[in-house]
């Protein structure tokens, strides 16, 4: 249960970071393809947030050296790309449907939600599972 509360209290904080970001962006750039370009930002911007909260409070995961977490990295984005639709998918809809920069925030909350359930297990098999904690 206290994994359970922490993850989600981290999903919190990545997803803060990514919502965030796209609303920094939006009021830095206001031109052609600029909700696009911000729902980007906000994915690499909280990528990387996630990452390192994820190997760090999570999976307890400490890379021997830059290599280790670059490879780790690159796994825990690879499991990140069907989250991702996911999350793209509700946020662009919630966009159409409402047409209003709050909904589609609400959207890419509810996204972010589903997809952070399913990169969960996917990183505790495939990017975290096979590598032995070292903290």
């Amino acid at each position: 249960m206290k994994l359970a509360i922490t993850y989600a209290l981290l999903a919190a904080i990545a997803t803060i970071t990514n919502l965030g970001s796209q609303d920094l962006t939006l009021h830095l750039y206001a031109g052609v393809y600029s909700v696009q370009l911000s729902v980007l930002v906000g994915t690499g911007v909280g990528l990387v947030v996630k990452y390192m909260l994820d190997k760090v409070y999570i999976f307890r995961f400490q890379a021997r050296n830059a290599i280790e977490d670059g490879q780790t990295f690159v796994l825990y984005t690879l499991t990140g790309v069907i989250t991702t639709a996911i999350f793209w998918g509700f946020e662009f809809w919630f966009d159409a449907l409402f047409q209003s920069k709050e909904w589609r925030y609400v959207g890419g909350a509810i996204g972010l939600a589903i997809g952070y359930v399913a990169k969960y297990q996917l990183d505790k098999k495939f990017v975290f599972g096979n590598r032995v904690a070292r903290c």
